[in-house]
């Protein structure tokens, strides 16, 4: 199973990053940039009259942050006051997208201040200056730093930490750092995400990691939750199914698995040859076994079946090819049977290679892992 490294998570741990920023104010130097532009595809406008309306906005724009600036000056404001004007310099920084500028002077105001109460949320501002950039990596710095350095903090209703690691979700590609990402969010903020949905995330990460015992403790946890079954996740079709198929084999004697796919087929088509029913129930996989349509889907509840292949054998002249299907590939395979019944005459076995890495001596050996009925589609 492969998880999409940088997918948004649903539900409540949905990331984005326009999170509750103070506003920007309503008229903004590139606002009337393009006002002036659109003006001079009108008739009777002049490049001259543009030109007076972007000089005259760029001098309003500098002498607000000059006059800001000044009254950032006074070392008696008090602690709300001191936060209003940092927060309306950036957002004013922000909103004509001078994110160098504000770059600069909220990490030069971080430093210079280090007991402001604020400097987590200034950091994260930062961050995401850096992250409109698509300077990821720079962002993913400073949001570990919040997350290491500064306590949480709520701004507008809003924890610091719980932004940070939604961005550090989002952007990191480290399994590693991932992981302490998701546990975070499940241990600190279960009240805000979808727990069931980040097991399952969490789960693939252990999984590139190759610590297959943890993934499938996480597994079991994801499928314990009471949504497990309904849980709809736009990027892993079929999560549940996934999760219980391997959770399952995991815990099974796997004692079915042939070491390769001409001992399974010889096997399977000796006992058809025999008709000893008995030994071909002893092929199927006991895990997850199914026989179905080709136009059913495996998740599909119907399809799972556990019936003996005695109520099919007798009386019946049973045939096999001699060889595979062509369309068999290295890791599955299919052998096309018939004479089982004058309902649903032809059968296809499939088998499949194991991918178990969690068991050195299980991966790679094959299963017989279900019955496709009638002619391929």
């Amino acid at each position: 199973m492969k998880a999409a490294p940088r997918r948004v998570l649903a539900n409540a741990s949905r990331l984005c990053y326009n999170y509750n920023m103070p506003s920007f104010p309503k008229v903004t130097f590139f606002f009337h940039a393009a006002v002036a532009a659109a003006a001079l595809l009108c008739a009777g406008c002049s490049a001259g009259s543009t030109s007076r309306a972007m000089t005259a906005n760029s001098k309003t724009y500098l002498k607000t942050q000059n006059n800001l600036q000044k009254i950032l000056q006074n070392e008696s404001l008090s602690q709300e006051t001191r936060y209003a004007v940092v927060n309306q310099i950036a957002s004013n920084m922000r909103a004509v997208k001078d994110y160098n500028s504000l770059v600069l002077f909220l990490t030069g105001w971080v430093e210079s201040h280090r007991d402001d109460q604020y400097n987590a949320y200034w950091l994260l501002m930062a961050a995401d200056a850096y992250l409109e950039n698509d300077a990821e990596p720079v962002a993913e710095y400073y949001l570990e730093r919040i997350i290491k350095n500064y306590g949480d903090l709520m701004v507008k209703g809003k924890s610091v930490h719980f932004l940070c690691l939604q961005h550090l979700i989002q952007i990191s590609e480290n399994p590693t750092n991932r992981i302490a990402y998701f546990n975070q969010l499940i241990s600190r903020f279960p009240d805000q995400v979808n727990i069931t949905e980040l097991y399952y995330r969490l789960a693939l990460e252990y999984e590139k990691l190759g610590d297959w015992t943890q993934a499938l403790k996480t597994f079991t946890l994801f499928l314990n939750r009471e949504d497990a079954p309904t849980l709809q996740l736009q990027d892993i079709p079929n999560a549940y199914l996934t999760a219980r198929q391997l959770v399952d084999f995991g815990n099974s004697s796997k004692n079915w698995t042939f070491e390769t796919l001409e001992e399974l087929v010889s096997a399977v088509q000796g006992a058809i040859s025999s008709y000893d029913y008995k030994k071909l129930d002893s092929y199927k996989s006991k895990v997850n076994f199914f026989a179905m349509s080709w136009r059913q889907d495996e998740s599909d509840a119907k399809a799972q079946d556990s019936f003996s292949m005695r109520s099919y054998m007798r009386g019946n002249r049973i045939r096999y090819e001699k060889e595979l299907d062509p369309i068999s590939s290295p890791t599955s395979a299919y052998l096309r049977t018939w004479g089982w019944s004058s309902y649903l005459n032809v059968w296809y076995f499939y088998f499949r290679k194991v991918n178990f890495p969690v068991d050195p001596d299980i991966h790679g050996r094959w299963e017989w892992a279900g019955i496709y009925y009638g002619e391929k589609l």
